[in-house]
C-alpha cells in the first residue's frame, strides 16, 4: 500500500532514521522519500556513511602522496636526501632573544628560520654555562651541550661524503637547506668577566673551527662560514680586534650602535624621547633586576662595562666588518618611550641616523630591549623597524614575527 503524507490518507508516512537525523520537518519536502518499512531507514544510514567513508579514505594521488616513501608503496626509499634536516625552512632575518629559555633551545630558532640565536654564558671553575641568571643555573646547560655539540651534528649532516662528495671534498653547507649559504648567527653574551670569559669561549669554539665551520678574517678578507661568533655583553673589544686573544679571527664585535648616529653636516642627534633603563613593555629581561653576577665580575678597572662598551676604542670609527658584525643598542635608552603608541619624529631621525651610520661601516643594525606588550604596539614598532631598514628584529615571539605577512617588505625576508 502506498502512504502518504499526514492528512492525504489513511495510511500515514513512516520516516526513515536518516530523514530523522536531518532534521527533515517539513512532511511536502520528503513525500517523495517516504518508506514504509525499517529497512528502509538501514538503507539510507548505509549509503550515508558511504559517502563519509569516501571523503576520509584517500584514493588516486592522494593515497600515493599519503604513502609516498613508505615502505610497500611508490617512492620507497624516495623521500628523503642527506641535507633534509631543514626542509622546507626559510631563513628570515631575526634573532631569537634569550634563546636558551625556549623549550628546545637552537632547534626552535631554526625551525622558525630565525638566523641568529643568543647564549647568555657563565664562566665557574674551567667551564661555561648557559643560563639568564645565577639561579637558572644548571651542571648540564653548557654552552657545549646547548649550542656547539648540537651545531656541529647539524653541520656534519648538513655537509655529508657521499659519493658526490667524496672524502676531500668538503663543503660549506649551513643550517638552511633552502639557503645553504645563509650564515647562522651564534652571540654569546658575556655575563662575567670579559677578559676571563675570552680565552675560554675561543677554545669551547674549537670542534666548529677544526671543521672549518666558522666566519673568519684571512687577513684581509672575510670568509663567510655556516656559523658566526658575536660577542656581546662583557665581550672586550680590544681582545676581539688582537691578534694574540683573537688569533683565528673567528670572533666578532657586537658594537655600539649610538655611537654610530650620523645626520646631514653639521647637525646634531636629537634627545631620546624619555630615555629609561626599564621601559614598562619592553623585552622580557628589561623588567627583571640586574642580578649580581660571578665574583669575577667586579670593576675590573671598568672594563665590564656591558654591550659595545667594554674595551671600547676612543672613536667609533675603529669598528669596521674586520672587527664587528652587530651594530646593537637598547631601544628603550637610545630611542626612549613610545608615548601615545606612535614613534617621534625625532625618536624616527634617531633611528635613520644610527642605521645610516652602520650601514656605512657595513654592520647589521639590531635593537635589543623592544617593547612587546601590548602586541599593537609591538607589532608597530616591528613594522617601522623594518621600514626603516634594520637588520635583524630582536624577537621573543618566533611565530608572530617569522610568519608574519609583511606585505611591501617581504624583500626584507631574504
Amino acid at each position: 500500500m502506498a502512504c502518504h503524507p499526514a492528512g492525504y490518507g489513511d495510511q500515514p508516512c513512516q520516516r526513515s532514521s536518516s530523514e530523522q537525523l536531518l532534521n527533515c520537518d517539513n512532511e511536502d519536502d520528503i513525500s517523495d522519500r517516504c518508506i514504509d518499512t525499517p529497512q528502509g531507514g538501514v538503507i539510507e544510514l548505509f549509503a550515508l556513511f558511504s559517502g563519509i567513508l569516501i571523503v576520509f579514505v584517500p584514493d588516486g594521488i592522494h593515497r600515493i602522496i599519503s604513502k609516498w616513501g613508505q615502505i610497500g608503496h611508490i617512492g620507497e626509499g624516495l623521500s628523503s636526501w642527506p641535507t633534509d634536516f631543514s626542509r622546507g625552512i626559510l631563513p628570515v632575518p631575526c634573532h631569537s632573544h634569550n634563546d636558551y629559555w625556549r623549550r628546545v633551545p637552537l632547534y626552535s630558532a631554526i625551525e622558525a628560520g630565525c638566523i641568529s640565536v643568543e647564549a647568555d654564558v657563565w664562566l665557574f671553575g674551567h667551564e661555561l654555562y648557559v643560563g639568564h641568571s645565577l639561579a637558572s643555573l644548571t651542571p648540564n646547560r653548557t654552552l657545549a651541550s646547548l649550542y656547539i655539540n648540537p651545531l656541529v651534528t647539524i653541520l656534519e649532516r648538513q655537509n655529508p661524503t657521499t659519493h658526490f662528495l667524496p672524502d676531500g671534498a668538503h663543503g660549506h653547507h649551513g643550517v638552511f637547506d633552502t639557503e645553504p649559504e645563509q650564515s647562522l648567527t651564534l652571540l654569546i653574551d658575556f655575563k662575567t668577566s670579559g677578559s676571563a670569559l675570552f680565552p675560554y669561549v675561543v677554545s669551547a669554539l674549537e670542534p666548529l673551527r677544526s671543521r672549518d665551520y666558522l666566519t673568519h678574517l684571512n687577513g684581509t678578507q672575510i670568509i663567510s662560514r655556516p656559523i658566526t661568533v658575536v660577542g656581546t655583553g662583557n665581550t672586550p673589544f680590544n681582545l676581539v680586534a688582537s691578534n694574540l686573544s683573537n688569533p683565528h679571527y673567528d670572533i666578532f664585535f657586537d658594537a655600539p650602535l649610538d655611537k654610530m648616529w650620523e645626520g646631514p653636516p653639521g647637525s646634531e642627534p636629537p634627545t631620546p624621547s624619555d630615555p629609561k633603563h626599564l621601559v614598562y613593555g619592553s623585552d622580557m629581561d628589561a623588567s627583571l633586576p640586574e642580578l649580581a653576577t660571578s665574583s669575577d665580575e667586579k670593576d675590573d678597572g671598568g672594563e665590564d662595562k656591558g654591550q659595545g662598551l667594554s674595551g671600547a676604542p676612543s672613536t667609533s670609527e675603529a669598528y669596521t666588518t674586520l672587527n664587528s658584525y652587530y651594530a646593537s643598542v637598547s631601544f628603550s635608552k637610545a630611542i626612549g618611550h613610545v608615548s601615545s603608541g606612535k614613534l617621534s619624529e625625532p625618536q624616527l631621525e634617531l633611528i635613520r641616523g644610527h642605521i645610516r651610520g652602520a650601514h656605512k661601516r657595513g654592520l647589521q643594525v639590531r635593537y635589543w630591549e623592544l617593547p612587546f606588550w601590548p602586541i599593537g604596539l609591538r607589532n608597530y614598532v616591528w613594522d617601522v623597524l623594518v621600514k626603516e631598514g634594520v637588520d635583524l628584529l630582536n624577537v621573543d615571539d618566533l611565530k608572530s614575527a617569522t610568519q608574519r605577512d609583511w606585505g611591501k617588505d617581504k624583500a626584507w625576508r631574504r
